[in-house]
């Protein structure tokens, strides 16, 4: 059994008609992606809000960047198409709507694209924004992790209007390769929501399952080799039985995160008049695992809240 992230090869670099491209927010998923955007032959300005992270990566990547901008609105200035990806619905309000914001200098017919995963709201309230200023715009979680930014092998969500997903994919390829349309805008973050309620009730199952192995003493080996290849067989079952197993639990998605996205999740829920008991359930789970400190391990860490148990 291997670990994804370390069998998996790196994407050829998709070579495409060289665009104007800023990367605005340079954290592990962001920065990763501004690598395949410059390495597509993008010319490419990059702006982080803390400036020591876009100098850094700047000094990581030589030659990549074309410039580092001052501030959102500096890094839309001249730009044909602006990437987002931040921290939460709060920040992408201010990079995108604020003073300094890149709605204040992208052109009309520009291209806006927002990776953060954030609320349904705000992202059609930045469409709405977006379509008076005559500006394509594209709500687009993603999924993948952090391997498959560093491989450009993402899966996008996208919500918005289809011209402005088309103009958005051009450069979209250079770091996915998978977009779906999934509907108007807002949609793109409905379909991240469903993802992680999907996700998270996986990792809470697979923690019960390895730990009911290990009380057993069971070759923990031989049940992923029995389990793995029916109905059981997840991507976190082949990604995070043998960690689990081992407690290692620094693989990116930090649980901290992922109590962001189900808390929108289920608030979009509640909007909805949808019931999802499973997923306030186990939102519970990580927050147990947060007050034990663990919040910025990966959510595989769930399994720390259920003791290792012999059999007697």
């Amino acid at each position: 059994m291997t670990d994804s992230s370390m069998t998996a090869s790196p994407a050829e670099p998709r070579k495409v008609e060289p665009r104007k491209v800023s990367m605005i927010g340079l954290g592990v998923m962001g920065g990763a992606i501004a690598r395949h955007i410059a390495e597509a032959g993008h010319e490419l300005t990059i702006f982080n809000r803390t400036p020591q992270r876009a100098q850094k990566w700047a000094e990581d990547n030589p030659g990549l960047a074309h410039r580092i901008a001052a501030n959102p609105a500096h890094a839309a200035q001249d730009a044909e198409v602006v990437i987002t990806c931040v921290g939460n619905d709060d920040d992408l309000a201010d990079v995108v709507l604020g003073p300094n914001g890149v709605f204040r200098m992208l052109k009309k017919g520009g291209v806006f694209i927002d990776h953060t995963t954030v609320s349904a709201r705000i992202a059609r309230q930045i469409s709405v924004e977006a379509r008076d200023l005559q500006i394509h715009c594209v709500d687009a979680p993603m999924t993948g992790s952090q391997i498959g930014a560093e491989n450009g092998t993402l899966t996008l969500m996208c919500g918005g209007r289809k011209d402005a997903i088309e103009a958005a994919r051009p450069v979209m390829e250079s770091y996915s390769q998978r977009i779906v349309h999934v509907g108007k805008a807002g949609s793109g973050q409905i379909a991240k929501m469903a993802n992680q309620i999907c996700i998270a009730g996986n990792v809470a199952a697979l923690a019960e399952a390895v730990r009911f192995a290990q009380a057993s003493h069971l070759d923990m080996d031989k049940v992923y080799e029995a389990i793995s290849g029916g109905a059981a067989q997840s991507w976190q079952m082949d990604n995070r039985w043998q960690s689990m197993d081992q407690d290692e639990f620094d693989f990116g998605f930090a649980i901290d995160w992922m109590r962001k996205d189900l808390g929108l999740s289920l608030e979009e829920g509640r909007g909805l008049g949808v019931s999802l008991p499973v997923a306030a359930l186990i939102d519970q789970f990580f927050a147990d695992i947060q007050a034990m400190g663990g919040g910025r391990l990966d959510t595989s860490a769930i399994i720390k809240r259920l003791p290792k148990k012999g059999r007697k």
